[in-house]
């Protein structure tokens, strides 16, 4: 394995390639942080889950930036929905903007989705986005219809149950992550996660010739962002 120095890891112990590899097992699968650290073990490298951790802290938001400028455009229908997870005993609430090709992001918070917390989301949105959807689809909560009512009145809104399928399948992977001590954590983790997914999602409808094509490229932007390769 070549040890690579990129600027990103100087005074670091172990080469790039080890730091990349152990973020996209940590922020792509359902792993916890001791699973990694056991899948490092079985390759030689001796890098403790607590080591595994301060590498997320330091470079996953970074990485997420970059990702996210990579990435097209959301697109102009979005799914909201919304789902209670439990952090550290108490009830926390687990927002999922999703577009129609699967491209998602999600926002963390502590308050029930009344009209307050909804407007704060569809404004969280707004300024991540940059631009207001031409649809927006949720659930039949009240409190959807009328945040949209004040942020964006000229948007379409779409409210029945079987068309928000996508969203509402959307946290199928964190719900296996769900051992958050904080929402804090919470929002950091799932703030790179969702890039990170976005990154390496196969796209629908296409072969595999295609899946082969994007997975490369995806592989390509992974290695360019974060200085290294994901595997060695």
């Amino acid at each position: 394995m070549e040890d690579t120095r990129h600027p990103h890891y100087a005074r670091h112990r172990f080469p790039a390639e080890v730091t990349s590899y152990a973020m996209w097992l940590y922020f792509l699968f359902p792993l916890s942080l001791r699973m990694v650290e056991e899948m490092l073990a079985a390759r030689g490298l001796l890098v403790s889950h607590e080591t595994v951790r301060q590498w997320a802290l330091k470079f996953g938001q970074s990485f997420a930036n970059q990702i996210r400028r990579r990435l097209p455009a959301p697109r102009d229908k979005w799914h909201l929905d919304e789902v209670v997870i439990s952090i550290a005993g108490q009830k926390h609430w687990l927002w999922r903007a999703v577009d129609q090709h699967g491209d998602r992001a999600r926002y963390s918070g502590s308050e029930s989705p009344q009209c307050q917390a909804t407007k704060r989301l569809l404004r969280k949105l707004l300024k991540k986005q940059g631009s207001a959807p031409r649809v927006m689809i949720t659930d039949k909560l009240a409190s959807y219809g009328a945040a949209k009512r004040e942020i964006m009145p000229g948007v379409e809104h779409r409210q029945h149950r079987g068309l928000n399928n996508r969203a509402e399948n959307s946290p199928k992977p964190t719900r296996r992550r769900e051992r958050f001590k904080s929402a804090g954590q919470a929002q950091r983790f799932l703030s790179v996660h969702d890039q990170v997914a976005n990154l390496f999602r196969r796209p629908a409808n296409t072969d595999a010739a295609d899946h082969r094509r994007s997975r490369a490229q995806a592989f390509q932007d992974w290695t360019e962002v974060t200085g290294a390769a994901a595997g060695f």
